[in-house]
């Protein structure tokens, strides 16, 4: 999951200040910089709001050297501050009258790639700041401009570079010079913003009108089809979310490929690593939430002190909605609930109005998960059109301002007429979750003349969470004998139990409380598979290594420990299997190897699903995993504490467990994985089903017999909103007219005109991204002889159909006509796409 940038102000830590200025100090900066040499020179001109004071401070990166060339200008040093950047700080003393001035300075600046954060927590790598032969980096927490305070600014910035280079940035580009003695790029943000972001290396552009936008793609090797790509989602998502919040804030969108892999968000560009971007599923997850986050975060700016609501808001209507527009909303949102469940234990949570940025699981399920669960509650109390009706008002009347969970309550007050005081209150003001229990479920045939189906069905709900009752709206579906659709109800419950009658229409087999998982609540051990989650969440960990593997295999299996020490768990002790008689019941175990003598246990671990082991092999409902070659995770819990985890990770290869360590945070919400080879490469993953929900409820017959029936159909839902179709009218239309063209002649069999047309087809191929296929490499053409009739000189239009020529030394068509064996071109018809053989 990616996320926005954020800088380090001041005092390096997130100060609880609005961004809101009253005019917006200007930078207008020249630059030029020199990779090779890890150095930049630089002049800002800076123009400072009206009635300012005629002296200020301001901070600067150590080592640069400022001077200012302005007549009557006093520049002074200051203390110099130590932090992850080295701080020199300086005071400006101006003549009277004066508001701009110059400041030049320039050298070098290199802090190394380093990771941030754990593993567990998607754990990244990132830098403070770098100008280096692979490529630059720069922002607000350089300090690589002169910074004043810590309100908003507008700039310019135009970067000279090296020949073969180029620069992007926030905002508009205005000017752009590319020559044989070096590059220059201009861009200017007249929107306001709380940091100057300079991304430099060797790029191929690409670029494509979005309505007023300008879409573009900015590649370190050029690759047409990749590019292509992005360029029609993000023409997709800016047209998807212009109707469903307002219009887009800046004038360009650019996917950046960075030269490491990271997932940052920047007003009007995205920075993702070359994985990341090639990466197929990036394109319909991550990236929707990069271009979403320009209205939520980078136009809209959360007011940090009082809470990061943006994180939230762009999870839901990204990363929820993209699943939701495939019909996998409720997955979803049970995901999410399962992180919440397995990260936010001893101590961890949270309110909504303390989260400010993600730093660990616990916290990213809290400002993420449980943020994106109160948008989802707030839209199904609301509806659609008044949720929608909402954001626009907000987005409106808080663009290019901070704002707070209390102007988002006074924004959908507004346009729904309701008080929301106590929603906000119970889930941004407070922390924890509702926990919920199902009892007492009885049905009684009330059926009457007329109406002999008529049954009432009584039950009890319970919340069993410490402290006050929360008031809820609680969904309940009821699966009734001989009906494909479920019965579905909503009971509103604002106690700690409810007793409640419904009136079904038929005999009831099976009740579910939330069936598709719309309250945030915390989920019961039951209601969810085991996972990785919940191992890596564990307050105490033992780690059980094979004390009978060969030596070097147990030295991988001690690298692999220690990475999972470091990634999640609070205390991990590592200790030989030997070394134990018996599994403790109050920690989560982790055990490591086939040879490990605590094997037993982890099958009784597992019993209760399909899952089969012997000494060569593991079967997982039909699939065999052989050992060999393979390393495989099961994931259970311990039959004596279904509240720790018992884990199971095993491989015959050293080789492939450094590369398991590192995805094994990143496959967490999965019970079972299989991995191939060194590298290694996951061939399978899943969740072992669920059998005893506490929230799932079989009733009894009549003779009280139990039919354990599937949940009947649950009514459609539209998601909050679409995507503009991938087919283009326009785009069909221009290959209709290029084909049909009176330039190819109709592309008769054999001519130059044929060749043409397969050339064009083979180039749109490669614009949309599609892989060559063809009889050699990075080609899209396969070859083939025929034998065809060519027409006569005197009737061009009688040849035979190159589909179904004649036999060798026959013609149709009378004297003129003869065959010849040629070679021709012909498109490729490739998988999942519909490839016409010109002809």
């Amino acid at each position: 999951m990616s996320y926005i940038k954020i800088s380090v102000f001041l005092f390096f830590v997130l100060l609880p200040v609005s961004l809101q200025a009253a005019e917006p100090v200007r930078h207008d900066l020249k630059v030029t910089l020199y990779p090779e040499e890890r150095r930049l020179s630089a002049t800002d001109t800076i123009t400072l709001t009206k009635g300012s004071s005629p002296e200020i401070e301001f901070l600067l990166h150590a080592g640069l050297k400022p001077s200012s060339p302005t007549p009557g200008v006093l520049l002074i040093p200051g203390d110099e501050k130590r932090g992850p950047v080295a701080l020199e700080s300086f005071k400006v003393i101006l003549p009277p009258g004066v508001r701009s001035f110059v400041i030049e300075y320039g050298g070098s600046i290199y802090h190394p790639i380093e990771s941030i954060g754990r593993e567990q927590a998607r754990g990244f790598k990132d830098t403070t700041g770098l100008i280096s032969a692979d490529g630059v980096f720069l922002s607000g927490s350089t300090f690589w401009y002169p910074r004043i305070g810590e309100g908003m600014m507008t700039f310019t910035l135009e970067v000279n570079l090296p020949q073969g280079w180029d620069a992007v940035s926030e905002g508009a580009r205005a000017k752009h010079l590319l020559g044989r003695d070096g590059a220059m790029a201009k861009w200017q943000s007249p929107e306001p913003q709380d940091e100057i972001y300079l991304v430099a290396n060797r790029f191929t552009e690409y670029s494509r009108p979005a309505g007023n936008v300008i879409a573009m793609v900015f590649l370190r090797a050029p690759d047409e089809g990749l590019a292509n790509k992005y360029l029609d989602a993000t023409v997709s998502y800016i047209e998807m979310y212009d109707k469903l919040i307002g219009p887009y804030p800046y004038k360009k969108f650019a996917l950046v490929e960075n030269f490491w892999e990271t997932g940052f968000g920047m007003p009007s560009f995205t920075l993702l690593g070359s994985q990341v971007i090639r990466l197929p599923f990036i394109i319909n997850s991550s990236y929707p939430h990069e271009i979403l986050h320009n209205w939520w975060g980078n136009s809209v700016f959360p007011a940090y002190d009082k809470g990061n609501w943006s994180e939230g808001l762009t999870a839901y209507l990204a990363d929820h909605l993209m699943k939701e527009q495939q019909g996998e909303g409720a997955g979803y949102r049970l995901a999410a609930l399962q992180k919440y469940a397995d990260y936010v234990v001893g101590g961890r949570d949270f309110p909504l109005t303390q989260f400010r940025s993600r730093h660990s699981s616990s916290s990213e399920a809290i400002g993420y998960g449980k943020s994106l669960m109160f948008f989802h509650m707030l839209r199904l109390e609301l509806g659609d059109a008044t949720f929608a009706k909402g954001l626009k008002q907000f987005y409106r009347e808080h663009k290019f301002r901070s704002a707070s969970f209390d102007d988002l309550r006074e924004s959908f007050e507004s346009v729904s007429g309701k008080d929301l005081k106590r929603d906000f209150e119970q889930w941004v003001w407070r922390a924890g979750a509702p926990e919920l229990r199902l009892e007492d479920v009885k049905t009684k045939n009330e059926g009457q003349p007329g109406n002999p189906d008529k049954h009432i069905l009584t039950a009890r709900i319970q919340q069993v969470q410490q402290g006050k009752a929360y008031h809820l709206r609680i969904p309940i579906a009821v699966t009734l004998e001989g009906k494909e659709q479920a019965f579905q109800a909503a009971v509103e419950m604002d106690v700690r139990e409810r007793e409640i009658t419904l009136d079904v229409p038929a005999r009831p087999l099976r009740v579910d409380v939330d069936p598709e998982f719309d309250l945030f609540r915390r989920l019961g051990r039951e209601e969810i598979p085991p996972a990785i989650s919940q191992a890596l969440g564990a307050g105490k960990m033992l780690i059980l290594l094979p004390s009978s593997a060969d030596k070097r295999l147990l030295g991988a299996y001690r690298e692999l420990a220690k990475s999972i020490s470091r990634s999640g768990p609070d205390e991990v002790e590592i200790k030989l299997d030997s070394e134990v008689k018996k599994l403790s019941s109050d920690r989560a175990v982790t055990i490591l190897g086939w040879e490990n003598r605590f094997m037993k246990d982890v099958m009784q671990a597992l019993s209760e699903y399909d899952v089969a082991m012997d000494k060569a092999a593991v079967r997982i409902g039909q699939t065999e995993i052989k050992k060999e070659n393979h390393s495989i995770v099961l994931a259970g819990r311990s039959p004596k504490n279904k509240d720790q985890a018992l884990t199971w990770i095993a491989s015959d290869t050293p080789e492939a467990i450094p590369g398991l360590a590192r995805k094994l945070p990143h496959y967490h919400k999965y019970s079972y994985l299989a991995f191939e080879g060194p590298e290694p490469a996951n061939v399978a993953k899943g969740r072992w089903p669920v059998f005893h929900s506490p929230l799932t409820v079989f009733v009894p017959a009549a003779d009280g017999t139990i039919e354990e029936v599937e949940m009947a159909k649950l009514s459609p839902r539209e998601p909050l909103a679409g995507l503009a179709p991938v087919f283009s009218k326009e785009r069909m239309m221009e290959s209709v007219r290029f084909l049909s063209s009176e330039k190819l002649k109709g592309r008769g069999p054999g001519t130059k005109e044929l060749d043409k047309a397969a050339d064009y087809i083979a180039q749109k191929f490669k614009g949309a991204g599609l892989k060559p296929g063809g009889d050699r490499k990075g080609s899209y053409y396969q070859e083939w002889e025929e034998a065809f009739a060519p027409a006569s000189a005197s009737s061009p239009d009688e040849s035979p159909s190159p589909f179904f020529p004649l036999p060798p030394g026959e013609s149709d068509r009378g004297e003129g006509h003869h065959y010849r064996e040629q070679k021709r071109k012909g498109t490729l018809l490739l998988k999942n796409v519909i490839g016409v053989i010109p002809g």
